[in-house]
């Protein structure tokens, strides 16, 4: 997890520690404040839905390496379960990431592009910190320039940015990834590994496996 205080690598230790078989092999009963936090009060959604929430930023590497997990979770999600990337501020050189991501969310084109975005950043070592760099890799798949420009610098993509900021801080986000999961409870593999050292595999899958339990735990009532 990449801290949103003090913007250091490393991984958050939780109350306690798990088992040391691998997270895809062993079915656990998901237990609050060992895989999972509870908010004081319910976040106001849409009824008869369950939103599902990724706290991120492009510039993550462990966002970037939860992310084929994730995106592979997202196809199999119930038809209640609403899911949506919310980039959000971590320190100062996230900022230009955080309004590229809801510059792209607001032109309809994010998911088709974040796959693009993740390999430059930590592949390919592409800042993406100015509009002009990014449109180098976004324009020749098919993002419109000047449409990109105008709504970059927009008021309704600032008013995105500042929503995003208040969500975080709604549910309580210190860091990412991190998944706010029906405005109740949050998961991330910082906090299912209970501080023990962990695979990128082995995290991702078991904070997928604990918000599956959360998902079906809210679907309930």
């Amino acid at each position: 997890m990449i801290n949103r205080r003090n913007a250091t690598l490393g991984l958050t230790a939780a109350a306690t520690a798990l088992v040391n078989a691998p997270a895809s092999a062993q079915p656990i009963a998901a237990q609050e404040g060992r895989h999972y936090r509870k908010l004081p009060q319910r976040l106001s959604g849409t009824p008869g839905k369950i939103e599902v929430v990724e706290f991120f930023w492009y510039g993550c590497p462990h966002c970037n390496e939860f992310e084929p997990y994730l995106e592979a979770w997202i196809k199999k999600l119930p038809k209640n379960v609403e899911f949506r990337p919310v980039h959000i501020f971590i320190r100062e050189v996230s900022r230009p990431h955080q309004r590229l991501s809801h510059t792209l969310l607001a032109m309809g084109v994010e998911s088709r592009m974040r796959g693009a975005i993740f390999k430059a950043i930590h592949e390919q070592g592409n800042p993406l910190d100015t509009p002009e760099v990014m449109l180098k890799l976004l324009a020749p798949l098919g993002v419109d320039s000047a449409k990109f420009m105008s709504t970059y610098n927009s008021f309704g993509v600032n008013a995105r940015i500042n929503s995003a900021n208040q969500l975080a801080a709604a549910y309580g986000v210190n860091g990412v990834p991190e998944l706010g999961i029906g405005g109740l409870y949050t998961t991330a593999p910082s906090t299912v590994s209970g501080g023990q050292r962990m695979s990128a595999e082995e995290s991702s899958r078991l904070t997928l496996l604990v918000a599956d339990q959360l998902i079906a735990k809210l679907s309930k009532g």
